[in-house]
């Protein structure tokens, strides 16, 4: 039976941040519904994700800097192909070139959402074109509820880990506790505040930051502003090849996030799940879909977010507690087996997607 083809919207295409577009649509190309990956801008050429290399001769950047333009060169692109739909990959410039190309084709259209790109469309914009489209997947309870707060729901489709990649491995007995965060150095993710918390618990506690961006230096005065230079390390960004082992040298991993200044927050991000196949209990702020896999008690600690107090003394209660790190780390393999498993989710999003458009 023929599988519907689909032509596949992004933003800038690939990034390193962006493990669960690769994931996804190497699942399309693996089903042999792939058409094409049209990108909104450039994507980056460093430290590239395993399976990448498959994606980037479908790969073409699209002409024009509005959605008007983009949407009649993508359709332009089109007009002599076998193509069933068109799907953006994320709700803000993709989607909208998606169904402005869809329009001139007379082809169906949909999209996909996260996080902050929902928060980059208006909200009466984004349920309208919710309402228009033949298929909308949400990859987290947070922003699937407030589509459906606003008369759209989604499909809920979790993105999932690479169980293989990122294996169990029991941590190796050390004094103290050795403290591990992983994201953009962006205000979203909060690591002022757990940079603040760490100032706050005994000298045995020791936190490393891995990742890059525009708060490096902020978060460099930081640290020196609360004494810790010597407990607290930015390791600055590291390869998809290198990052299981960071997880495997931790005890504990810390997800701080919060709500920005805009409104920015994380969905469920990729460190979570990461964290939680590779053994490892998550500390866990309340922000975003973070709560739907860091069981408060069974799979990790939830905490308020910005409370440096709240993630200091649950830092201190795991350093005390051998046993519970142990037992919260099997239970978070468990859950990523049972509910984020990447290959049975990216099979859930490629029959979504089949189904919509066939």
């Amino acid at each position: 039976m023929r599988r519907p083809q689909l032509a596949i919207v992004v933003s800038g295409f690939p990034r390193r941040s962006e493990t669960f577009a690769v994931n996804e649509l190497v699942g399309l190309t693996d089903r042999g519904m792939l058409a094409g990956i049209y990108a909104t801008k450039p994507g980056g050429s460093a430290g590239l994700q395993p399976g990448c290399d498959r994606l980037m001769p479908f790969v073409e950047v699209l002409p024009g800097t509005d959605v008007a333009q983009q949407g009649a060169a993508l359709a332009e692109r089109l007009a002599d192909r076998s193509v069933d739909a068109i799907h953006g990959y994320f709700a803000h410039a993709p989607a909208a070139v998606a169904e402005s190309a869809s329009a001139r084709l007379s082809l169906r259209f949909g999209f996909s959402v996260h996080a902050k790109d929902a928060r980059k469309v208006e909200k009466a914009i984004l349920v309208a074109r919710a309402g228009r489209a033949s298929c909308v997947v949400a990859c987290n309870h947070d922003v699937a509820r407030e589509l459906l707060d606003g008369g759209a729901p989604a499909h809920l489709v979790p993105h999932g880990v690479d169980l293989d990649r990122f294996p169990a491995t029991p941590a190796s007995p050390t004094p103290g506790l050795r403290v591990l965060a992983v994201g953009r150095l962006v205000p979203k993710k909060g690591f002022d505040v757990l940079i603040d918390a760490i100032a706050a618990t005994g000298n045995g506690i020791t936190l490393r930051i891995v990742g890059d961006g525009p708060e490096r230096d902020a978060l460099h005065a930081r640290v020196a502003q609360n004494g810790v230079a010597g407990r607290v390390t930015l390791a600055g960004a590291c390869t998809h090849t290198t990052l299981p082992a960071e997880y495997s040298k931790a005890d504990v991993v810390v997800v701080p996030s919060v709500v920005d200044a805009s409104g920015d927050r994380d969905g469920l991000p990729n460190v979570v799940l990461e964290a939680m196949a590779s053994g490892r209990p998550v500390v866990g702020t309340d922000v975003g879909a973070i709560g739907a896999a860091v069981e408060h008690g069974r799979t990790g600690l939830l905490v308020p977010a910005g409370s440096p107090r709240a993630i200091a003394e649950s830092l201190e209660t795991l350093a005390a507690d051998v046993a519970l790190r142990r037992t919260l780390g099997r239970r978070a393999r468990v859950l990523a087996e049972a509910r984020y498993d990447l290959d049975a989710c990216v099979d859930r999003f490629a029959r979504l997607l089949e189904a919509a458009y066939a």
